[in-house]
This record gives C-alpha cells, structure tokens and sequence, in this order.
C-alpha cells in the first residue's frame, strides 16, 4: 500500500507545477500583450492597498476613494478582456 501512495506525490507534483507555469504564462501572456494596460491596473491595485492601509477618518473621501478606485480596477480588466477578444 505505501508505494501507491508514493507513486502519487510524483503525479501530484506533476501536476502542480503544471499548473503553475501555465498560470505564469497567462500571466506572461497579459503583461506582454497590453503592457500600459497591465501597468495601469498594477497601479490601481497598488493604490488600492496603500487606501485601504490609511487612517479611517478623511471625511469620508477615503471611502470614496477606494469605491473609485476598484470601479477603474474593473474597468481596466474589463478593457483587456475586451482587447483580447479581437
């Protein structure tokens, strides 16, 4: 029984990394194809963080912030998707 185990971690192994490089391409493949497009939205995420990292109280502008921000994060995507398609 132990060596059906251990003939499945190689598989297991296989596959995972399988699965890793194919996810780096693809994500490869996205800064690659529209590199303003993947910087933008690199930024946005960024900024995204550094709202959400702030102190609460600005009077609200930082909660609007961070609703205008992930709004122009989904536009961003929607755009390279929409890119891709052609």
């Amino acid at each position: 029984m132990p060596t059906v185990v251990t003939a499945k971690k190689p598989l297991l192994a296989i596959l995972l990394f399988a699965t890793v490089l194919f996810g780096e391409f693809l994500v490869g493949r996205a800064s690659a194809d529209q590199p303003r497009m993947q910087a933008a939205l690199d930024a946005l995420r960024l900024a995204e963080r550094e709202l959400m990292a702030a102190d609460n109280d600005k009077g609200g502008h930082r909660a609007k912030a961070i609703v205008h921000t992930r709004k122009a994060i989904d536009e961003v995507e929607k755009g390279i998707r929409f890119d891709r398609r052609r």
